[in-house]
């Protein structure tokens, strides 16, 4: 089963928006839902990510959430309800 763009952003505010304001998750823990088989979606997740209204960080520092290389948070950006 593939995972569409719209699936992956869904899921992704939807994490978000679960947080709340300030709290982070792991992108990973999208592409578990998604799938079984979650790591060839980890690509997809962080080019989605970067079109949607989400912070990226890696160790609390703004981040490019395709260009950074190794692990992420993802959180609403600032005034995003």
């Amino acid at each position: 089963m593939s995972v569409t763009d719209e699936e992956i952003a869904a899921m992704l505010m939807a994490l978000a928006h679960a947080r709340g304001p300030g709290k982070s998750f792991c992108p990973s823990e999208a592409a578990r839902r998604l799938s079984d088989d979650w790591r060839p979606l980890m690509a997809d997740i962080r080019r989605v990510a970067a079109g949607l209204p989400l912070a990226a960080t890696q160790k609390g520092v703004p981040v490019a959430p395709v260009q950074a290389r190794g692990p992420i948070r993802l959180q609403l950006e600032q005034g995003t309800d």
